[in-house]
């Protein structure tokens, strides 16, 4: 090649392949390398002989296609194109159809025919043969080739070459039905493509390498509009497959920028009326359809979405609806992160969140994300962020309008969007409103069953069956009093079938069940009240004083059936003609209800009695002959009304503005003759609305002293006095002597409006303190005038519980009367040295919260305290202090009232930061239990102020020694620690914890197959085991026994 000079090109042609093949292989210099090119090049021009022509053309492709370097390619290409220009007709016998056929089914040497090396070939000799008649068979046999090539699913690299030179050579694609099946199965292509490529370049360019297929199959629908129905088919029977093995592409997602939007109203009707579309590969389309939100730049996917879901709310398919919500919602979340797919993301988030308005299960997944987000718009500096945060966290406070009754969930979003504007109530209402599914008050099943574990608590929450709250908040609130519990647990119950020994199976499930959630019907079925309708909302505190009757009557039963010689006996406690049986101890004999253990052979009191129950004194004194009618009662729980506000008490009070104070009992608390329901109907008769005022908020020891003052009768409710033989205005009073181990006190908030018959829910705020000490008598020390230091209780007793009483302020002369019998029963009571009244400690132990604005509707939830260490001590006692000096005159006073125990205030920091370190407070929600702090259950009225407590439970406490600073321990009957299993409940356990993982392998087969779960179904007359978890079911209830009918709403 050296000895070729320049004038030699031309006579040396017969050679020139072996020249160039030469210089390509040789080791000069790039620069000499393309200076011999370029003479190579020029050449073209001379005259050149068929068979250096086909030598020179052969030589060229070799390089183009079997080139080892860009360089050696980039040659090929020059060469070829120059020689072919030149050489016009030499270059058709070369590039035959012949060729283009070899080399699309048998691939050029080494090289494979999916190389996409080959198509860029054929690409650019088309171009140079453009012009030629032969081009014309080239394009038929492309056409056929090309429908084969994309049947074998080319990868997409393959398929962008493909893309690209159909592109420029529009007659290569195949026509009529071959090209609507061609565009078929370039989707089809399409929709195998997957990216495992995690560098930006590398998805950018899969990215481009998607779009040319997907600009091809836009400019074919463009040309050939016959072919989109088609395509469009083929893509929804892509993502509605429910073959396991198959996975389509999210690149699908591209073809959906290039469909008309103006044809999604009838594509969308025509998809969801079409009957030989299953439910299960329409949620398979649906979810696949979600995922495409995923992929960038790919606009109007969200529009499509929405519409499909609101096509299948239109034709009421609600099952493939719950399911995909559920199924799909964090990832939708999720996308928000992304700015590229940020909008669509949440313009689809927005209507899956708002027309999911049964159960609050949707918006729960995707709270706990929430408040990262929103830190993360905040400071991830892009101008767009703020204009989306507004957007992101109005949807937010919908959401949490529309489900209240969480605090615990919701708590720290409020924190993080505090500073953000709050839509207001009516706009809310309106988007909820706009975007339901139905106008229809039905409660839908839950969607596909999701992979459950517990909370990071260790707790167990309990399923709502519908609209039964108001029994998981009781019954956590039980399993929450550790004596109880423990004794329960304990209890020789093997072969029977009472209620005791459900709520000992209960209990044991909740201490042991590896359920996240565990479904109570069994429980609900034997203790539901039988005047509670099925599905309805009820009073919580109604439930707990009918189960506790329950299972004390029960008790009582059974021993009288083991005795063989059942011992009545009847005491006499009145100091007047009145008179109250008391029921006897049956002795000896151990009873199945009898703990493991238990020593107190001789205690015939049953578990009820022995920790909840307690009793008290009511008392009347006539004023004017001062003759005193006594009668000892028991209560296992005290209901509490709210105090008159400050102008109604400056004078006797008239009508409606009557404050009762009212003891609630069952048979469990003396045999009351009215009956549960009647009673109720009675209290919320006469418990009415308080308005809110400027006066300190009120707490629980005020309503217990309010509870505890004397009452005047008089006037028209005067008292009829046997000594007098005459109505004469007396006082009546109350005083608890024995304390309950748990004393139970419900706030009697439900008030009736005699205008719109309906019981209307006082609001107010009421403080609750953590430890609280409540006044008990000595019962031997008798009830002297309603002023005395030692303030008895007053009771409506069943005699003239249809005379509830005023409350009337006392004259100041009575005051300064009292003032000096106070002074002087004092010092004889220091002479005798015998305190008749002592302050007994309590401690917090749990709260059931209502939230709503009525009783005929809300939620409750519990929150209870967790439980540490193994003796039974609810709290420990160095976090507080009896601030109690028995040597003055105060002290004594203070005794005979109900107060909140002092906390120094470096402890009660002390004991609020420990309380959130340790998290020994938790929140029972039905199905969700979390860890909560004291400050939370404090704060929760003012952060929700529809949220308020009902029932508090607080566990009696005893005080060691004679030192106020040594430490209270729980009293009463000892557990120390859990009690082990008996072997009839651990098989029970053993089975169901069995069955449960039965459960979660066919859940996983179930969700893998993506077939709609058969628990999933629009039931609207169904019962109430049937309502979804998380939901309090179709209907908010008439409040227990209250007898309010009402419209059946939807609440949760």
């Amino acid at each position: 090649m050296d000895n070729v000079d320049s004038d030699g090109w031309g006579r040396k042609t017969v050679i020139m392949d072996k020249i160039l093949e030469g210089l390509v292989s040789s080791n000069h210099s790039v620069p000499v390398k393309k200076a011999i090119v370029k003479k190579v090049v020029e050449a073209a021009e001379k005259e050149v002989t068929e068979e250096q022509c086909q030598a020179l053309f052969s030589l060229t492709s070799c390089l183009i296609l079997l080139g080892e370097d860009a360089f050696q390619k980039q040659v090929g290409f020059q060469v070829l194109e120059a020689y072919a220009r030149y050489h016009r007709s030499e270059f058709e016998r070369f590039f035959t159809k012949d060729f283009v056929l070899s080399l699309l089914q048998q691939g050029y040497g080494q090289l494979d025919r999916k190389q996409p090396a080959i198509i860029d070939y054929i690409h650019c000799c088309l171009r140079l043969l453009i012009s030629c008649p032969s081009v014309l068979e080239i394009f038929s046999v492309i056409q056929v080739e090309v429908l084969r090539l994309v049947c074998e699913r080319p990868e997409p690299t393959l398929c962008a070459h493909l893309s690209t030179m159909l592109t420029d050579f529009v007659q290569c694609i195949p026509r009529d039905k071959s090209g609507i099946l061609f565009c078929q199965q370039l989707v089809r292509t399409i929709s195998y493509f997957h990216c495992f490529a995690s560098q930006d370049r590398e998805l950018r360019e899969y990215v481009a390498q998607v779009n040319k297929g997907s600009t091809l199959l836009q400019n074919i629908w463009k040309a050939d509009p016959a072919t989109l129905l088609p395509s469009l088919q083929e893509v929804f029977a892509i993502i509605s497959s429910t073959d396991p093995s198959f996975d389509p592409s999210i690149a699908l997602a591209s073809l959906v920028q290039h469909i008309p939007i103006q044809m999604i109203t009838v594509l969308i009707k025509s998809l969801t009326t079409d009957q030989t579309v299953k439910d299960a590969s329409m949620t398979k389309a649906l979810c696949r359809m979600i995922d495409w939100l995923s992929w960038p730049l790919a606009q109007h996917v969200d529009t499509w979405v929405i519409a499909l879901l609101k096509g299948l709310a239109a034709v009421q398919k609600f099952t493939i609806l719950i399911d995909v919500t559920l199924l799909k919602i964090e990832l939708v979340f999720n996308r928000l992160w992304y700015p590229i797919v940020r909008q669509g993301a949440l313009a689809v988030l927005s209507h899956m969140l708002l027309s999911f308005q049964h159960s609050p299960e949707a918006f729960h997944l995707v709270v706990p994300h929430v408040v990262h987000l929103v830190r993360s718009l905040r400071t991830d500096g892009l101008s767009t962020s703020k204009v989306f945060l507004l957007q992101f966290t109005e949807l937010i406070h919908c959401m949490m309008y529309q489900y209240s009754g969480f605090p615990d969930l919701y708590d720290p979003i409020l924190e993080a969007i505090k500073d953000l504007p709050n839509p207001g109530e009516e706009k809310i209402k309106l988007v909820l409103n706009q975007s339901a599914w139905t106008s229809q008050s039905n409660s839908f099943a839950s969607g596909l069953l999701r992979q459950a574990v517990k909370s990071e608590t260790g707790k167990t929450g309990l399923m709502n069956l519908g609209n039964t709250c108001y029994m998981n908040s009781i019954i956590q609130t039980l399993f929450m009093a550790t004596d109880f519990r423990r004794h329960v647990l304990s209890l020789h119950l093997n072969g029977s079938n009472t209620l005791m020994k459900k709520l000992q199976l209960l209990f044991a499930f909740l201490a042991h069940t590896q359920r996240a959630a565990y479904a109570p019907k069994n429980f609900l079925e034997a203790s539901r009240p039988p005047w509670f309708n099925v599905g309805s909302q009820q009073d919580c505190s109604e439930y707990l004083r009918f189960l506790l009757d329950r299972l004390h009557e029960e008790e009582k039963t059974l021993q009288i059936l083991e005795s063989a010689k059942p011992k009545v006996a009847f005491t006499d406690v009145t100091a007047s003609k009145e008179s109250t049986s008391q029921k006897s101890t049956e002795a000896g004999e151990e009873s199945p209800l009898t703990p493991a253990g238990n020593t107190s052979g001789n205690d015939s009191r049953t578990l009820i009695e022995r920790m909840f129950g307690g009793r008290l004194i009511t008392g009347i004194q006539c004023m004017q002959c001062n003759s005193i009618s006594e009668k000892e009662e028991p209560f296992t729980d005290l209901s509490l009304a709210f105090c008159p506000s400050s102008t109604s008490q400056d004078g006797p009070q008239e009508g409606p503005s009557e404050e009762p104070k009212v003891l609630c009992q069952g048979s469990v608390n003396g045999g009351s003759e009215i009956p549960e329901s009647s009673l109720v109907k009675t209290l919320a008769n006469n418990v009415h609305f308080m308005p809110l005022t400027s006066e300190p908020p009120l707490s629980v020891p005020v309503l217990v002293n309010y509870f505890l003052a004397p009452e005047i009768l008089d006037e028209d409710n005067a008292y009829f006095c046997e000594k007098c033989s005459a109505l004469q205005r007396a006082e009546r009073t109350m005083k608890v002597v024995a304390a309950p181990e748990y004393l139970i006190l419900t706030l009697l908030r439900f008030s009736y409006d005699a205008k719109s018959h309906i019981r209307r829910k006082i609001l107010d705020n009421v403080t609750i303190p953590p430890l609280m000490r409540l006044p008990v008598h000595d019962p031997a020390t008798p009830t002297k005038s309603f002023s005395s230091a030692f303030s008895p209780l007053q009771v409506d007793s069943p005699e003239s519980s249809e005379n509830l009483a005023k409350k009337l302020k006392p004259s100041q002369k009575d005051e300064e009367e009292e003032e000096k019998e106070g002074v002087d029963r004092a010092g004889q009571i220091n002479k005798r040295g015998k305190i008749p009244v002592q302050s007994v400690p309590y401690v917090l132990s749990s709260v059931v919260m209502h939230s709503g604005i009525s009783s005929e509707s809300g939620h409750y939830y519990s929150c209870g305290r967790n439980i540490n260490g193994t003796d039974g001590t609810q709290h420990p006692a160095n976090y507080f202090t009896l601030k109690e000096d028995l040597g003055n005159g105060q002290a004594e006073c203070s005794l005979s009232i109900c107060s909140a125990l002092s906390v120094p205030p470096e402890q009660g920091e002390a004991l609020l930061n420990r309380g959130q370190e340790e998290k020994d407070w938790l929140l029972f929600n039905d199905s969700r239990v979390s860890f909560t702090s004291f400050q939370s259950v404090q704060k929760i009225t003012n952060r929700f102020p529809k949220d308020t407590a009902y029932v508090l439970m607080y566990r009696k406490q005893e005080v060691l020694g004679q030192n106020s600073n040594e430490a209270l321990m729980a009293n009463g009957i000892k557990q120390t620690a859990e009690p082990p299993l008996q072997k009839e409940l651990l098989d029970a356990i053993i089975k169901d914890n069995k069955l449960y993982l039965q459960e979660q392998e066919l859940n996983a087969r179930t969700q893998a197959l993506q077939a709609p779960s058969s628990s999933c179904s629009f039931r609207p007359n169904g019962s109430d085991d049937n309502n979804p978890p998380g939901s309090c079911g179709p209907s908010g209830g008439g409040g227990g026994g209250g007898g309010f009918n009402t419209i059946s709403r939807l609440v949760f």
